[in-house]
C-alpha cells in the first residue's frame, strides 16, 4: 500500500470553465504531487470571456466541508480563494485559526476579465479576520489597491505595500508585481527578509488563473515542509513556465497550462 502525499486542502470558488479557482488549485496540487481536498465557496458561470453569474453557497455548507475533510483526513496546508461575502469571510478565518498548518491567502477580489469577486463590505472581514492567519498572503497590484488604497506603479511602490498588508496581521506577504511592465517581479517580505522574484514575462495572452495557481503551488510546497522562501520561489518558476504554455480556449482569455511540466516530462504516443 503506497503511502499518502502531503494534503493540501483549498478553500474557493468553483470556475466552470476550469481555468481558475477550485478546478486551478486541484490540477496545480495534482502537477506538485500533492494530494488536493476541496471546499466550495461558491459556484460561478465562467468561461474565457469572464464571469456571467457567481452563487455563494450558505455558511453552514462551507463550515461543514471543511470539518468533514480536516477532521478526518487532516491537512498538511490550506490555501483559500474567492470568499464572496463578509460572512463567509469571517467562518472560514476562525476556522482556519483553530487549524494547525500553514495558510495561504489569496485575497481575491476581482477576475482576470475585472468582474467582481468579493463583496465591498467584506473587505474589513478580510484584513481583520483573514489575513492574520496567513502564513503567506499573495495580493496582485489591484487587491492591493483594494485593501490598502495604495497604488502601486513601481517596484519602489512595492515595498510600502508589502509594509501595508504586513500590517494586518499575516506572517509573510507576497506582492504580484505582474501588473507592471517590464520583468515578472515579485516581493517576498516578512517585515525583515526581502526576496525579489523575477522572471520572464511571456508574450501570452492567456494566463486565466494565474492567482489561483500560484498560491496553490505555494500551499503544495509548504505541504512538502519547504520554508517559506524556497517554496515560494519554486512555485513562481511553477507558474512561470504555466504561463508560457498557456493555451487558446474559447473566445477570449485563455488558461495557464496546469499540466505544463507533466506534458514534457510524458513521450507522446
Amino acid at each position: 500500500m503506497s503511502t499518502a502525499p502531503p494534503r493540501v486542502l483549498t478553500v474557493a470558488g468553483s470556475d466552470s470553465g476550469g481555468g481558475a479557482g477550485i478546478q486551478a488549485d486541484l490540477k496545480t496540487m495534482l502537477a506538485l504531487g500533492v494530494h488536493g481536498m476541496s471546499v466550495v465557496t461558491a459556484v460561478t458561470a465562467q468561461n474565457s470571456l469572464g464571469v456571467q453569474g457567481a452563487w455563494e453557497l450558505p455558511v453552514e455548507a462551507v463550515r461543514a466541508q471543511y470539518r468533514s475533510v480536516v477532521d478526518d483526513i487532516g491537512v498538511q496546508a490550506v490555501k483559500t480563494g474567492m470568499l464572496a461575502s463578509a460572512e463567509l469571510v469571517e467562518a472560514v478565518a476562525a476556522l482556519l485559526a483553530a487549524t494547525d498548518a500553514p495558510v495561504v491567502v489569496d485575497p481575491v477580489g476581482v477576475s482576470k476579465h475585472g468582474d467582481p469577486l468579493l463583496a465591498a463590505s467584506a473587505l474589513d472581514a478580510v484584513r481583520v479576520s483573514l489575513l492574520p492567519t496567513a502564513t503567506v498572503a499573495t495580493p496582485n497590484l489591484d487587491e492591493v489597491a483594494q485593501l490598502t488604497g495604495l497604488q502601486v506603479r513601481s517596484e519602489a511602490g512595492m515595498r510600502e505595500a508589502a509594509e501595508a498588508v504586513l500590517a494586518y496581521g499575516p506572517r509573510w506577504v507576497l506582492i504580484k508585481g505582474g501588473h507592471l511592465s517590464g520583468e515578472a517581479v515579485d516581493l517576498l517580505t516578512d517585515g525583515f527578509e526581502e526576496h525579489w522574484l523575477r522572471a520572464a514575462r511571456y508574450d501570452n495572452r492567456h494566463t486565466h488563473g494565474t492567482g489561483c495557481t500560484l498560491a496553490s503551488a505555494i500551499a503544495s510546497q509548504l505541504a512538502k515542509g519547504r520554508a517559506v522562501p524556497r517554496a515560494v520561489r519554486t512555485a513562481k518558476e511553477y507558474v512561470t513556465g504555466a504561463i508560457a504554455a498557456g493555451f487558446a480556449l474559447g473566445g477570449g482569455i485563455g488558461p495557464v497550462d496546469h499540466g505544463w511540466d507533466l506534458t514534457r516530462r510524458t513521450p507522446s504516443a
